[in-house]
């Protein structure tokens, strides 16, 4: 057992996962859901995700030892701001967000001392969302980054590794602003040229064809993370917005240089874009 009790604000694929790979590790002894919506809570405490439930933040956190915040990235240091009431003394509180660095900043300053935030990021999801969508083997194999700055209490620190080992995930450390740039190639730029892709293609006019309606392996499998949650990305996309834009304006360059290639009817060079792409992907693997 690493902590008695555990209260997770936003049970849902990530939040619930975090959950359930807990208890099935028997790593926690209680955990308490806090969610708004009360149905998706239900759901939660139907399959064993939580044992007990709570619409009210302070409410809800009482006696927990750690808790944590899986919500939309914008709405975390609010929450974080707005339980300290409820808190007991010497809690953990830390999050999942995929932006850290005017997060964690925030929530640092909000919690009085006494109270500790550790900044996290497990590199797993879907594009499903809810408590119906968790599952406990979601970070088995995964990455978590934590983001400990300074001012971070050890102790806390190393529970929360803890924690996120016993969920199956490989626990590295990062400065924040790394974090963010790093993820913003990764993982915000990816999505957002999901998005973008999909948009185009939906509101191309192809002498009057819905384009769509003929979309079959590659297409769906390239734009599969465009049926993520819309809002959670605005909010990812306002909040590391500096970096993902310098994202965006390098991959425009990159889409820029394979268009010059094949207006110039440039076949070795269009031959090396594509190999050194091919090599990067397979290196992946």
């Amino acid at each position: 057992m690493i902590i008695d009790r555990l209260a997770v604000v936003g049970v849902g694929l990530i939040g619930g996962s975090f959950a359930m790979a807990l208890r099935q590790a028997g790593v926690v002894g209680s955990v308490v859901g806090i969610d708004a919506n009360r149905d998706n809570l239900l759901v939660a405490r139907s399959r064993g995700i939580v044992d007990d439930i709570a619409e009210d933040l302070c409410s809800g956190v009482t006696d927990a030892d750690v808790v944590f915040v899986a919500t939309p990235v914008c709405t975390i240091a609010d929450l974080v701001r707005d339980m300290v009431p409820g808190l007991k003394s010497g809690a953990i509180v830390t999050d999942g967000g995929s932006v850290k660095g005017s997060l964690v900043e925030r929530c640092e300053s909000v919690l009085p001392s006494g109270y500790h935030f550790v900044g996290g990021h497990p590199i797993a999801g879907t594009e499903h969302s809810g408590a119906a969508a968790a599952f406990p083997d979601l970070f088995r194999g995964k990455r978590c980054v934590l983001t400990p700055g300074d001012t971070t209490d050890p102790h806390a620190l190393a529970t929360v590794s803890r924690l996120w080992t016993a969920a199956g995930a490989a626990v590295c450390a990062m400065e924040t602003g790394h974090h963010d740039r790093i993820f913003a190639e990764i993982s915000h730029l990816p999505h957002a040229i999901a998005y973008t892709l999909v948009h185009a293609v939906g509101t191309a006019d192809v002498e009057g064809e819905n384009v769509l309606s003929y979309t079959a392996g590659g297409f769906r499998d390239f734009t599969r993370i465009a049926s993520s949650d819309p809002v959670m990305w605005r909010d990812i996309a306002l909040m590391n917005r500096a970096a993902l834009l310098s994202s965006i304006d390098g991959f425009s360059a990159s889409l820029a240089e394979l268009r010059r290639r094949i207006d110039g009817n440039d076949h070795d060079g269009l031959t090396e874009f594509f190999t050194t792409a091919k090599k990067f992907r397979d290196g992946i693997l």
